[in-house]
């Protein structure tokens, strides 16, 4: 529907004419203005849409940003710290931290999957965290550049457990020495420390016999691999070949890429391991499940071992040759042994009776170690058996462990170049 109301643009000339003076200068006024803003000259260019604005590019930004909210456990400075010296408890060192014994047995059933707080030695470091109740938020355990255990309390009383691992950067070093009275003292005078000639000499025990066969002037070479974390030593060190010299005749380990220690012939210089740690075949009453979802609270709680329904009494063996490196109690864990296989395996059996080896024993394969039982928290009779590897706990009953005695014909071709280049760097 068209207006009956004519613009103002379109009126014709007659009619303006009829307007007042007033209206008329009026109208000159505003078509001066307007031509005058159309001839004004202009800076960019007329195909330009885009009209730049200067913006306080600071302040704009400022605006924009977003601070996330800092929790509880914001990075401070601990509330209690100190190192680990001799004569140091558990116990002794939550009470100096004014932590009490209910949230230590809290810490320590956390630490069921883990068992770290049992390897507490004089130079480690513990931390502790507190929050505006003075309960305890966070407890952490420097054990060494490359590993540290984290615990940080949930919502309720419970406690998470994390372990820290860093691989670091790893250096060869060559050890060369000639033998002047016991392999040990000629060792030790060139560098190696008491748990590298353990090894060595656990290596070759089947091979020589260190107290009888070496003689003042045989020679030996040791290659190993040192752990440095931002340039600093972890201590921890790995033995990758052996080499002694005594008369015309070469007696050498070398270690292959899974972990085990072979001669220049490809023959293994360690017994196999068994699988089961047990004389006879026993019901699995729980398997390995490192995703095991927690009954009641529904978080993840590994089962990181074996459980076997044994009657209490049933004899635990020894899986393969090693040296037990713990025997002790826990609140939860119960009765326990730690047997290390050396290089990168280690074991252990919870919930026992009773232990038939002590610390520094060395154990070989098939050997009875200790007695099940139902010590610790269960709720019935059965061992508990874990196997790590690298410090990772897997599953005993499917993992690939030691359990041939030879190289195949295709690993010994790879093994052959291992042997070589270890030579070289041996001298």
């Amino acid at each position: 529907m068209q207006s009956n109301k004519n613009s103002f643009f379109k009126m014709p000339r007659w009619e303006v004419s009829k307007f007042p003076v007033q209206h008329k200068t009026i109208v000159l006024g505003l078509g001066l203005l307007i031509g005058g803003v159309l001839l004004w000259p202009h800076s960019y260019s007329p195909n330009d849409k885009r009209v730049a604005v200067a913006l306080d590019k600071e302040s704009w930004l400022s605006q924009l940003e977003y601070t996330p909210t800092v929790v509880d456990d914001v990075i401070k400075a601990p509330d209690f710290e100190k190192e680990v010296v001799k004569g140091d408890t558990l116990s002794g060192l939550f009470e100096e931290a004014k932590i009490d014994q209910k949230t230590l047995y809290q810490v320590l059933e956390a630490d069921l999957n883990v068992l770290a707080l049992d390897t507490l030695m004089p130079g480690n470091t513990i931390q502790f965290w507190l929050n505006d109740k003075g309960q305890l938020q966070k407890l952490e355990v420097y054990f060494s550049p490359a590993r540290q255990v984290i615990f940080t309390r949930f919502d309720d009383v419970s406690f998470n457990v994390k372990e820290v691992n860093i691989d670091g950067i790893w250096q060869n070093r060559t050890v060369k020495g000639d033998i002047q009275g016991s392999f040990y003292l000629s060792a030790s005078k060139m560098g190696l420390n008491a748990s590298e000639i353990q090894r060595i000499e656990a290596l070759l025990k089947d091979k020589i016999n260190f107290a009888r066969d070496l003689r003042a002037g045989d020679k030996f070479s040791v290659l190993l691999s040192d752990q440095f974390i931002e340039g600093q030593a972890t201590g921890s060190s790995h033995i990758l070949a052996i080499d002694i010299h005594r008369g015309s005749r070469d007696i050498n380990a070398f270690r292959y890429t899974d972990g085990n220690f072979y001669d220049d012939k490809g023959r293994s210089l360690q017994r196999a391991f068994q699988r089961i740690p047990l004389k006879h075949n026993y019901r699995i009453s729980s398997r390995f499940n490192p995703r095991r979802l927690h009954p009641v609270t529904g978080r993840i709680a590994p089962h990181n071992g074996t459980d076997f329904a044994t009657p209490i009494g049933t004899k635990v063996i020894a899986p393969g040759d090693g040296v037990v490196t713990m025997v002790t109690n826990h609140p939860y864990a119960g009765k326990y042994i730690v047997v290390d296989y050396g290089s990168k395996y280690r074991t252990r059996f919870l919930h026992l009776s009773k232990a038939l080896v002590h610390k520094g024993q060395k154990v070989t394969r098939g050997q009875v170690i200790a007695l099940t039982g139902n010590t610790g928290r269960i709720t019935g009779p059965h061992l508990h058996y874990e196997f790590l590897i690298n410090g990772r706990a897997v599953d005993a009953m499917k993992a690939k462990i030691p359990m041939s005695k030879e190289l195949s014909s295709k690993d010994k071709k790879a093994f052959v170049l291992i042997v070589d280049k270890c030579k070289k760097m041996m001298g």
